[in-house]
């Protein structure tokens, strides 16, 4: 008996890697070995060294095809076995281990976009819906597209053994959100580049695409983000590291917004629910700022933050590393 084994890998595509894929026939005695691919089609390797090693680092059940079949999600390694340039996947594993005792936890909402015959899901041809206002969190056929996707798209994550915590419509019509956590960076975020592998996946059988883009339309309609939300040990027990996590990430401001997603200054215009990508703010309840603390842990005394700034195509390697970092290095002074 054999089964297949779908070996999922981030390319090196600029300025916004894209998620790549292969089949792999496996014995059925043996779990999924290191594997290689041609680096020079994927933008990771030149022409004339082109292999590249495909390094398994998180193997799931494959919702889509069923039985024995795996989902493994791979990071990339050059021949010598030394991390890629493109791996973010290591500094983040590095900064999870440097930081551990801290014990930080994330949960990312991650909004995507359906788009139809070159448009927005949902949106008339040669015009425009309704304004924004009845689509968050909408019920009905004239406010709603994609929701056939959506339930497909979440039972695979929990088929597949994946920490979705919730979906919801948002606030443009034909985009929504799913949310993975909560959990350390390396499982978040391994979770998410599954989770979207497998909306890519199931929404080609729909004849429709996900899209990741920051601002999938200009002029008033919202931008689509990753709110990225996080506490470490401290925080979850006490307010004042809540305070002092918001004011360590302020520190570094620009370090964070050059690498929270391409396009950053498209959505955070200080308009639709987003500061200015030149800013930085924090406050209560307060969804204009560049980080929010949610109400109840005001009320609570400890808890978390939620960092609005990332946009939908960050990765999430990148941005947990760099708040990991950016907060923990602080309690350690």
């Amino acid at each position: 008996m054999v089964y297949r084994a779908e070996y999922i890998w981030i390319d090196g595509q600029k300025p916004t890697a894209k998620l790549r894929s292969k089949t792999r026939i496996v014995a059925d005695a043996d779990a999924p070995q290191e594997w290689g691919f041609d680096g020079s089609s994927t933008e990771q390797a030149p022409g004339d060294s082109s292999d590249c090693v495909l390094n398994p680092v998180r193997v799931v059940p494959d919702p889509i095809r069923g039985g024995d079949d795996k989902l493994v999600l791979c990071e990339v390694l050059n021949t010598d076995m030394t991390p890629h340039d493109t791996n973010t996947r290591a500094n983040c594993a590095e900064v999870s281990s440097r930081y551990a005792s801290h014990e930080p936890w994330f949960g990312i909402e991650q909004e995507y976009t359906f788009f139809k015959d070159g448009r927005p899901h949902g949106w008339p041809a040669g015009g425009f819906p309704a304004p924004q206002g009845g689509y968050y969190c909408g019920v009905g056929a004239d406010e709603i597209w994609g929701r056939d996707i959506v339930e497909h798209h979440t039972e695979a994550c929990i088929d597949a053994g994946l920490s979705i915590s919730g979906t919801n419509a948002e606030v443009m019509i034909g985009q929504w959100e799913f949310q993975i956590g909560p959990g350390d960076a390396l499982l978040v975020s391994d979770e998410i580049w599954l989770a979207r592998w497998l909306l890519y996946r199931i929404a080609e059988e729909y004849d429709i695409s996900a899209h990741l883009m920051p601002k999938p339309v200009s002029g008033d309609w919202n931008g689509a983000g990753a709110h990225t939300n996080f506490s470490t040990k401290e925080m979850r027990e006490s307010y004042d590291p809540i305070i002092a996590a918001c004011e360590a990430l302020g520190k570094k401001a620009d370090v964070h917004i050059k690498q929270y997603g391409a396009g950053i200054e498209q959505r955070l215009t200080g308009l639709h629910e987003t500061a200015p990508w030149t800013e930085y703010n924090y406050g209560v309840s307060d969804r204009g700022a560049s980080v929010r603390i949610p109400w109840q842990v005001a009320r609570d005394g400890k808890g978390y933050i939620e960092d609005r700034r990332p946009n939908a195509n960050m990765d999430p390697y990148v941005v947990t590393a760099l708040i990991t970092d950016s907060v923990c290095s602080e309690i350690d002074g």
